[in-house]
């Protein structure tokens, strides 16, 4: 565990159960030095809004904590450590400086600055986190994979995060007791608060791909409920538009297959993405010879 510095603080933003903070980190209670070096380092606390929880929201908590202590990957936000003790119970990971990729997609002049080659390449660091995910043993279901839940670094790197709602995976299908999460990226099974798996991400980074492309916010003209009922029991799915590639609106409407076993894995979703992006790095060669 580690020793929180709270020199400065401010709100980041609002998610649920819990407030986003800034804080400075320190590996000793006494010293403002991270590992003797003179410099200190930047990161995101994600500190309980309620310190005062019940027995399951605290086994909760402990599982994210859990979770998030066994990752390392690229794609996954690194766990730097946390308060497991009340009043500041609290899980403290690395500080990327260009929030969610939510915020990130709906601020203006976004377009101008992310190509269709970089949001694919965004796509694709979603697809190798949640394979790294999947390909645990036992696997790791997300179960909340959101645009909110994703962060951006300023190489514009995606990293996954917000384990709050994840579960191993030790038999074939999970059971959601109760609806969490967000509807508009939620699969139709789940917004049926029926069995399910793994496959429920893929439909979540299908809604992803899509908000990539089309840098729209999803199902933005129907509230939660018309959501549920839409996606859940009517077989609705977000329009794909037509300036949408035909290989990309291929893999989106992939992941939104009715049936959780149609749905590729990550592993399949990055091997077409990977074909994408080398087809769309020799166009841009091509077009420069052509000016040239």
């Amino acid at each position: 565990m580690i020793h929180l510095v709270w020199i400065r603080e401010w709100l980041l933003g609002h998610g649920g159960h819990l407030r986003l903070g800034y804080s400075t980190f320190s590996q000793w209670p006494i010293t403002l030095n991270v590992e003797a070096n003179s410099l200190l380092e930047e990161v995101a606390v994600k500190v309980l809004m309620d310190q005062d929880i019940h027995p399951e929201r605290f086994r909760e908590f402990m599982r994210e904590v859990s979770i998030m202590k066994s990752l390392r990957h690229p794609n996954i936000v690194l766990f730097m450590g946390a308060v497991i003790q009340p009043p500041h119970l609290s899980i403290v990971t690395e500080y990327l400086s260009r929030g969610s990729l939510y915020r990130f997609l709906h601020k203006p002049g976004v377009k101008e600055l992310l190509d269709e080659r970089r949001r694919l390449s965004m796509a694709f660091d979603v697809a190798k986190g949640m394979n790294y995910l999947h390909k645990r043993n036992p696997p790791i279901v997300h179960r909340d994979l959101k645009s909110q839940n994703l962060l951006v670094d300023y190489k514009f790197t995606i990293k996954v995060c917000d384990f709050g709602l994840s579960r191993l995976k030790p038999s074939t299908y999970l059971s959601s007791k109760s609806l969490a999460g967000t509807p508009e990226w939620m699969a139709p099974e789940v917004l049926r608060d029926e069995p399910s798996n793994e496959k429920s991400d893929v439909y979540s980074f299908g809604v992803i791909l899509w908000e990539l492309m089309t840098l729209q916010q999803p199902w933005s003209n129907l509230n939660p409920a018309q959501v549920i009922a839409a996606v859940g029991f009517k077989g609705r799915r977000l329009v794909i538009p037509n300036d949408v590639s035909p290989e990309v609106a291929s893999i989106i409407g992939s992941c939104w297959a009715s049936e959780p076993w149609k749905r590729p894995s990550f592993s399949s979703i990055m091997s077409s993405l990977k074909q994408l992006l080398k087809s769309t790095s020799q166009a841009a060669q091509n077009e420069l010879l052509l000016i040239a």
